[in-house]
């Protein structure tokens, strides 16, 4: 294998990733495959407490063999962090403590955007686009991962 084309952002984990678009009513989840290839929708988590939340997803997390957790970064298009982005890693902090997995922070910017887009052009109702943005977000946000990783 050609070293100049390894890619520097490849993943160093073991397992799967678990991508979260964390919101203040709701988190949205994507999990990749065993081999990072393929992002796919979950359950979309909604929040109940921040121990729960984590307890929750710290469950998940092992239950699904995942090695990475993955989160949406919400910084500003001036790509500078706001109060969601403060939020965002305190919450990341307490759930890394309970899981000891690996965390990496992702630019989420335009994912939600993206996501309403797509439900929008597919036709579904407004009501079941409601409930569909989180999950399909944090597929987004996941894509975006994998894709770069690859060579």
């Amino acid at each position: 294998m050609n070293p100049d084309r390894i890619n520097p952002a490849a993943p160093e984990h073991a397992g799967r990733v678990l991508a979260l678009d964390v919101g203040r009513k709701r988190i949205g989840l994507a999990l990749s495959d065993e081999l990072g290839l393929t992002a796919q929708g979950i359950e979309t988590l909604e929040r109940t407490t921040v121990r729960e939340d984590i307890a929750r997803l710290a469950e998940l997390a092992s239950s699904r063999g995942v090695g990475l957790l993955l989160l949406g970064d919400p910084i500003h298009m001036t790509g500078r962090p706001g109060r969601q982005a403060e939020y965002v890693r305190d919450f990341a902090a307490r759930l890394q403590k309970a899981t000891g997995l690996p965390m990496k922070f992702w630019d989420e910017r335009l994912t939600t955007v993206e996501a309403l887009r797509v439900l929008r052009e597919s036709g579904i109702s407004i009501e079941k686009r409601a409930r569909a943005v989180d999950r399909l977000s944090a597929v987004i946000l996941l894509e975006s991962y994998l894709d770069s990783c690859r060579i």
